[in-house]
C-alpha cells in the first residue's frame, strides 16, 4: 500500500501524487501537500449566527424577530417574544429551548436576534 493520504472529499484510497499536488480520480478533488500534513483539529465547531451575523452560544438570550407559527397547533411565537438559555443543537432547526406559555420547542437561527 501507498503512504498516501485518503482523498479528504469522498475518502477514496485511490489517490495519486502530481507535482505539488494529490489528486483523487474519482472525485477529481486536488489538494496541496501542505494541506493533507496539516493536523485537522480535534472538533470543527460550526459557528451559529443570528439573523443580524452575532454568534451564539449555550445559554444565550434571544429575542424572535417575526411571529412564527407553532406546527401542529393553533399556538404562534410572536415578534419580540424573550427566549432564555438557549441550548445549540445540530440539524435544520439549530437552537433547542422553552418558551414561556408554549413548552419546549427548536428555532432556527436566522428568526432570532441576540438580546
Amino acid at each position: 500500500m501507498s503512504d498516501l493520504p485518503a482523498c479528504p472529499q469522498c475518502s477514496s484510497n485511490l489517490t495519486y501524487e502530481d507535482a505539488a499536488l494529490y489528486i483523487c480520480p474519482e472525485c477529481g478533488h486536488e489538494w496541496s501537500r501542505h494541506a493533507a500534513q496539516a493536523p485537522e483539529p480535534a472538533e470543527q465547531s460550526r459557528s451559529i449566527r443570528d439573523a443580524v451575523g452575532n454568534e451564539l452560544r449555550d445559554g444565550d438570550a434571544v429575542t424572535v424577530i417575526k411571529d412564527l407559527k407553532v406546527k401542529g397547533s393553533s399556538l404562534v411565537v410572536k415578534m419580540g417574544t424573550k427566549v432564555k438559555n438557549i441550548r445549540l443543537v445540530d440539524g435544520d432547526h439549530d437552537i433547542d429551548c422553552k418558551i414561556d406559555g408554549i413548552g419546549a420547542m427548536q428555532l432556527k437561527s436566522e428568526f432570532v436576534k441576540k438580546a
